[in-house]
């Protein structure tokens, strides 16, 4: 199998494919040695069973994830999910993603989220992107504004996570912000 067949878009360092049943073991081994990492924003599945029912979830036609792979040896450095897609005239989802320990500041996220972009506005069809971050998260506001988000407003109490609602910055990119940009 050569990259171009494993991968659908990759960069000079990594690759975006799908999620499989196959990556069970490799992504929730990842996700218990980065939960210090992870903690408190998000809580990525790090048991067998949490993430069997994930990648169900992904199944789902509002849903699409991506794995982002270094191409060297395809180690999975981290995800990015795109959710609740909406077509029609909104033609719009909302993304979440997370990097693995022996990933995190290598620019390997950076590179992946370029990727998705281009695949999101190229084969998905979308013309929207949007992702909310806690005000505190510092590195993940660090890799939307590197990718061009623009930070669109503040959203009190948004979503449930590690038992308390908690407070989110609104970003969105569109398909016009990355036109012409090589990835």
């Amino acid at each position: 199998m050569t990259t171009n067949d494993r991968y659908l878009a990759h960069g000079p360092r990594v690759g975006i494919r799908h999620f499989t049943a196959a990556d069970r073991e490799e992504f929730t081994a990842l996700a218990r040695q980065s939960a210090e990492l992870h903690r408190p924003w998000l809580f990525p599945p790090a048991e067998h069973a949490a993430y069997d029912a994930y990648l169900h979830r992904l199944q789902e036609p509002a849903r699409e994830g991506f794995l982002i792979c270094e191409l060297a040896d395809g180690r999975i450095a981290g995800y990015l999910t795109v959710n609740n897609i909406v077509y029609g005239a909104f033609r719009c989802g909302a993304i979440g993603y997370g990097a693995f320990a022996h990933a995190a500041g290598r620019g390997l996220m950076s590179e992946g989220l370029r990727l998705v972009l281009h695949h999101a506005f190229g084969e998905m069809g979308l013309h929207r992107l949007e992702v909310n971050v806690q005000p505190a998260n510092e590195r993940s506001i660090a890799l939307v504004k590197r990718a061009g988000f623009r930070l669109e407003g503040f959203s009190p109490d948004f979503l449930f996570i590690d038992g308390a609602w908690r407070d989110h910055e609104r970003w969105a990119i569109t398909a016009e912000m990355v036109a012409g940009e090589a990835v």
